[in-house]
């Protein structure tokens, strides 16, 4: 069968191509591709009859080997992803056996009558089962159900091990958000005592409806999952996470959330691929090494996904003179990337495109990032918008969804400083002939967005939604939590925001003041590339609309805040949730 990896012009097969092509999985003799140097692969196979396993092996897959172009011999070990089964069971919480059971708990189920006896049914149960106990040590540790507050008890007599409670405040029904930290409190506790198996309930579960409790059992096995996990690739010492099984009792059994449980497993497993490309340093993750985990993705899921890598020459014929330039003063060679799903069976109703920011380093050019709250040791999160991008493909590789196809757009390169570099002044063409007057050479990736935006209007799509880390203005304006949405269109506005509140993400909308267009205006040209000191942000998104057709609908995210958690040091996976549910909610499921 045909393997759907690589496509190139003709013209590409001679001493410039860069793309490795993988036409069958038949055998074929002596085929060789010699690179321009610095500018891509270099292959030479004879005699070789499974192309697709000697790929696998040439091209390294990140956090499971090594990249192939490295400095400082940082190697990322090579981790098997750890699998946690989620089960949902009828069973009685005082005859479940395993090491610890959770209760979420709220402020109001906490509340005791006058013999300091609680008056919610299932705690009240559970603590004469114990004597007491819980009543006891809820009232020494003055666990009252808080956000954030938890207490785990030793018990005997029961089948449980432990009984831990977990506060959820004034409680979050119909908030992905607030379960999904219910699950990451569950991890918590299970790491702190090496727990095997958990069993986690809701005091209340009564108050919700079927179809809440779905999406309550979902946002908690993802809190758990993603909680439970850790990035440690790049870590001498690591211990394996102990939690193998959880059960959701009470809160209904049977195919309906079991088929719930398994969807969260599959966007869980693109959130941690985009964690570890955020991660994963520079040195280690490249334009290149990006383009092969995209090409990992179509290898993988063959059956609904093709992959085009794009090398400098293919993107020069395009005329993308915008985001070459950017490219241009790096050693590491840019790759444009694109994924295209297709669902398996069935007419397409609906043609969306994903584009993500992908600068794997941005160091500022020659307007460098410099001095404290610069953050450029950081600015290997500069390609967070591709990492969310590249891990919605992922899961909806496994998903599948029905009557919609999706283009994955990257436009992958390094920002930084060199004799071949972009200069303050520089005037660009991008690939719709529109010219930009570089005022700020730090502000390069509108200038890549732009013509992956124009490439993605050119796929004949209907909606785009494009994310970046793009301005520190956001941060500024909706801080670390919050993502900010910017669109002239009302309905993909609301498209987008109920498929973030569903996911449990954070975004809000911000106007788009065609008046601050006045900011972005060049006296030599069609326009800057940035604007004044105020509304950073705003005029970002305006500059970015210039690249899209105005028979397409388009939203932009810009994801600087959320990409990152300081207080773990390490990235959030922001973005892959939010794409996965509109691309569902747009499909014919």
């Amino acid at each position: 069968m045909a393997l759907p990896i690589i496509t190139l012009p003709s013209s590409s097969i001679s001493s410039s191509s860069t793309t490795l092509i993988i036409a069958s999985s038949h055998s074929f003799n002596s085929t060789k591709i010699k690179p321009i140097p610095n500018l891509g692969f270099s292959i030479s196979v004879t005699n070789f009859k499974n192309p697709l396993l000697f790929y696998s092996q040439r091209v390294k897959r990140l956090g499971r080997v090594v990249a192939k172009a490295n400095l400082g011999l940082t190697y990322p070990a090579q981790v098997d992803s750890h699998k946690i089964s989620f089960t949902a069971k009828d069973t009685d919480l005082l005859e479940w056996k395993g090491d610890i059971l959770a209760i979420g708990v709220t402020e109001k189920d906490m509340i005791k009558d006058e013999n300091s006896k609680f008056e919610n049914d299932v705690l009240k149960n559970l603590d004469t089962q114990l004597n007491g106990l819980l009543s006891e040590v809820s009232a020494e540790e003055d666990f009252s159900g808080k956000v954030g507050q938890s207490t785990v008890v030793r018990i005997s007599g029961l089948g449980a091990k432990r009984v831990g409670l977990v506060g959820l405040g004034n409680g979050p029904i119909g908030s992905s958000s607030g379960y999904r930290s219910l699950g990451e409190s569950v991890a918590s506790l299970a790491k702190a005592s090496r727990a095997n198996n958990v069993a986690v309930a809701l005091a209340s579960s009564q108050d919700l409806s079927p179809e809440l409790k779905l999406t309550t059992a979902s946002a908690i096995a993802t809190g758990t999952l993603l909680g439970t996990y850790e990035d440690n690739r790049f870590k001498t010492e690591s211990k394996k996470p102990s939690l193998e099984s959880v059960d959701f009792l009470g809160l209904g059994a049977g195919p309906e959330i079991e088929k719930k449980l398994k969807y969260s497993q599959e966007v869980c497993s693109g959130v941690i691929l985009g964690k570890e490309l955020v991660n994963a340093p520079a040195n280690v993750l490249t334009p290149e090494v990006l383009a092969e985990e995209a090409v990992k993705i179509a290898s993988t899921y063959s059956d609904v996904f093709t992959a085009t890598v794009l090398d400098a020459e293919q993107c020069k014929e395009l005329k993308m003179g915008s985001f070459l330039a950017v490219a241009a003063a790096s050693a590491n060679p840019p790759k444009f990337i694109h994924l295209h799903y297709k669902p398996p069976t069935g007419l397409v109703k609906s043609k969306l495109a994903l584009v993500g920011k992908g600068l794997t380093f941005d160091c500022g050019g020659y307007n460098i990032k410099a001095g404290a709250g610069s953050l450029i040791e950081l600015m290997k999160f500069d390609m967070g918008g591709s990492a969310a991008v590249l891990g919605a493909a992922k899961a909806l590789g496994q998903i599948k969804p029905p009557g919609v196809e999706v283009h994955f757009i990257v436009a992958a390169c390094e920002n930084m400083i060199s004799g071949t570099g972009m200069r303050p002044g520089d005037i660009l063409t991008a690939s719709n002939g529109k010219t930009i007057e570089v005022n700020n050479t730090d502000a390069e990736g509108r200038l890549t967005l732009a013509d992956a935006l124009i490439y993605a209007c050119n796929q004949g799509v209907d909606k785009i939604v494009d994310l970046a880390t793009l301005t520190g203005a956001c941060i500024v304006a909706l801080g670390p939590s919050i993502a900010g949405v910017f669109t002239p269109n009302d309905d993909l506005a609301k498209e987008v925001v109920a498929a973030s509140e569903a996911a449990g993400e954070k975004l809000w909308r911000l106007p788009m003041e065609e008046s601050y267009w006045e900011s972005m205006k060049s006296g030599v040209a069609d326009m800057v590339n940035t604007g004044g000191r105020y509304g950073g942000s705003i005029t970002a998104a305006l500059f970015l609309k210039q690249f899209v057709n105005e028979n397409v609908e388009w939203l932009h995210i810009d994801m600087a805040g959320p990409v990152w958690d300081d207080k773990k040091k390490a990235a959030t996976g922001f973005g892959v949730p939010t794409l996965v549910e509109w691309v569902v909610a747009n499909s014919s499921s």
